[in-house]
């Protein structure tokens, strides 16, 4: 399923996104991240050991909702399914979206932590644009 390019810009412009997951027993899970698009994908960056990636392992079924930070009843939601977590790029990834958030290179990594890309292929797109 394709986003129009309105939604997509929801991900490329510096609005959050509220990220949906299963706990083990079925409860939800729901964090707010920075989020991204590429390629057709949306892109979130995590870290392990935190809940969302133990979730996803589990159950690659996700859901994301992003709004426009300047107005709120401009909403997209994407739900699918973790295609790749990869390792590799994270670190930059991390800070290109504290840049893109925050407008400098000063992303603090918390010890113990290694960086991940969630990357989700959308099967349902639910939007008010």
């Amino acid at each position: 399923m394709e986003l129009t390019a309105e939604q997509e810009r929801l991900f490329l412009d510096r609005n959050f996104g509220a990220v949906g997951t299963s706990m083990a027993d079925g409860s939800p899970h729901v964090t707010i991240l920075w989020v991204d698009f590429r390629d057709g994908l949306v892109w979130l960056n995590t870290a392990t050991p935190r809940q969302k990636p133990a979730n996803l392992e589990r159950d690659p079924r996700i859901a994301v909702t992003v709004w426009d930070a300047s107005d709120p009843y401009r909403w997209v939601q994407v739900r699918g399914e973790v295609v790749e977590s990869t390792r590799d790029g994270a670190d930059d990834h991390i800070r290109w979206l504290n840049r893109k958030y925050h407008g400098d290179d000063d992303f603090s990594f918390t010890p113990g932590e290694q960086r991940l890309i969630l990357k989700i292929r959308p099967d349902r797109v639910v939007s008010d644009l």
